[in-house]
C-alpha cells in the first residue's frame, strides 16, 4: 500500500466521529495493509489514554475508560490480524527529514512535531499519499509532494 497515515485517521477508525465513514469507508476499498510506524502507534495510544485523564478532569471532554479499553483491544486486534502493518523506519533519517521541514515550514505555517514526524517518515518510507483528517497537517503533506486522499 502506498499510502501513510496520521493518528487523525487512526482515530476516525476506532471513535465514531465525524470523518469515521469516510475513514472506514476509504478502509473497506484498500488492498493490503495499512503501513503504520512505532512512533504513530505510540501517539495513538496515547491521545487514547490522554482523553480517559481528560474525561476524568471535565465530564464534558474525552471518553471514558470503557471506551477507551474497547478502541485499545480493536487497535490491537487489526494490528494482530494484520490489518494494519508496521513497517521499519529508519529514525535517524526520519529525523533528518523532519528538522527539514521544520526549517522549511513551522515558522511560515506552524505544525507540531508530531505532525512533522509522521509527513517525515511517509516520505522515509517513499509513499505518496497520505490520510488525514487534519487540516493542518494536510497542508504540510501537500506543499512536499504527497497526495491527501481523504
Amino acid at each position: 500500500m502506498n499510502c501513510f497515515p496520521d493518528t487523525s485517521f487512526l482515530c476516525s477508525l476506532y471513535l465514531r466521529q465525524v470523518n469515521s465513514t469516510l475513514a472506514i469507508s476509504w478502509m473497506k476499498q484498500r488492498t493490503g495493509p495499512l503501513p503504520v510506524s512505532s512512533f504513530l502507534l505510540l501517539e495513538f495510544r496515547q491521545s487514547i489514554r490522554l482523553q480517559v485523564k481528560l474525561r476524568s478532569s471535565d465530564k464534558n471532554k474525552g471518553f471514558d475508560l470503557l471506551e477507551a479499553s474497547q478502541m485499545l483491544r480493536d487497535f490491537d486486534f487489526d494490528l494482530r490480524n494484520g490489518v494494519l502493518k508496521p513497517e521499519p523506519v529508519d529514525w535517524a533519517v526520519v529525523h533528518h527529514l523532519a528538522e527539514d521541514l521544520s526549517a522549511r515550514y513551522t515558522a511560515s505555517v506552524g505544525h507540531r512535531l508530531a505532525d512533522i514526524l509522521h509527513v517525515a517518515t511517509a516520505l522515509h518510507l517513499g509513499k505518496t499519499e497520505f490520510l488525514t483528517f487534519d487540516a493542518n497537517q494536510r497542508r504540510l503533506a501537500e506543499a512536499v509532494g504527497l497526495i491527501v486522499v481523504v
